[in-house]
């Protein structure tokens, strides 16, 4: 999987989510815009007064419009086999019901929520202040907001940021996008298998990994190493995550890392690694 996906928006005449009136769709590659598609969408449904204030979309401007099927089929291209962002659950179940309206079939893709990757991404966005208003604020974008191109751009924009913030790549992103929140929420100890290659080791994870905490935690201890919560003495590795590693002023660090290059200084012998060369040790290569 590639840094390369497609970002969708859709609007809906009213309150059912099935009528959809607009759809949006804009393709990113290697963090560059390198297509996008638009259209109005004739949703055979009434248009309730609330959401026409909220697009500007009306009955006289769908008239002779694709429906949805129409439109669907001419996005295969970009969905099917695809990673599609969408912003918060609801473009995603609009077009599954609009799908199942019209009776046409959903795209195979992988669906990632650019909403539960900024809440990962950034901790003052973690609980509140997710919408995506919020979030263009927050990495500086400027948008038209409630045009299905414009939001999908924005969704993708947001993806785009929270690979550069992160370190992560698209797969990666993808796969912390459905991890807890706060996985170190979870007690991490564990103790090591005595036939495990790396029997005798006590680690400690720090940073933002691109796997859940607790797995982390079950992996080095099936391959021999006791797994702390803290860094102490007898603490003989820190695994942190690439992004975090790649930071050199002090403070950015965790107080994990700091503690662990203090003991260092004082003679303890703890090596730092980041996780890529973790999962290399875990493999034996």
């Amino acid at each position: 999987m590639a840094n390369i996906f497609t970002a969708i928006d859709v609007e809906t005449a009213n309150p059912n989510m099935s009528s959809i009136c607009s759809i949006g769709a804009a393709t990113f590659e290697d963090g560059r815009l390198t297509g996008k598609w638009y259209s109005l969408i004739d949703p055979h449904d009434w248009f309730s007064p609330i959401n026409t204030a909220i697009h500007g979309i009306g009955e006289n401007d769908v008239k002779g419009a694709r429906t949805f099927g129409d439109a669907l089929h001419e996005l295969r291209d970009v969905m099917d086999g695809c990673v599609v962002v969408h912003h918060t659950h609801f473009d995603r179940t609009a077009i599954a019901q609009a799908a199942q309206r019209w009776d046409v079939d959903i795209p195979d893709c992988i669906w990632l929520d650019s909403a539960r990757v900024a809440r990962r991404a950034w901790t003052e966005v973690s609980r509140r202040g997710y919408g995506l208003a919020n979030l263009c604020e927050l990495i500086g974008y400027d948008f038209d907001h409630h045009h299905a191109l414009e939001d999908a751009k924005a969704a993708g924009q947001v993806i785009i940021a929270a690979m550069e913030s992160t370190g992560l790549a698209l797969p990666d992103l993808v796969r912390r996008s459905v991890a807890p929140i706060n996985p170190q929420a979870s007690d991490p100890r564990r103790e090591g298998n005595p036939e495990g290659v790396l029997f005798g080791e006590t680690i400690v994870f720090t940073g933002a990994l691109t796997m859940v905490r607790s797995e982390a935690a079950s992996l080095a201890a099936s391959v021999g190493c006791n797994v702390d919560g803290s860094v102490t003495s007898k603490t003989t590795v820190l695994v942190v995550g690439d992004s975090d590693i790649r930071k050199l002023a002090g403070h950015d660090k965790s107080s994990k890392h700091r503690k662990a290059e203090n003991l260092i200084e004082k003679g303890i012998s703890i090596r730092i690694v980041g996780e890529a060369d973790f999962m290399a040790m875990v493999a034996g290569d």
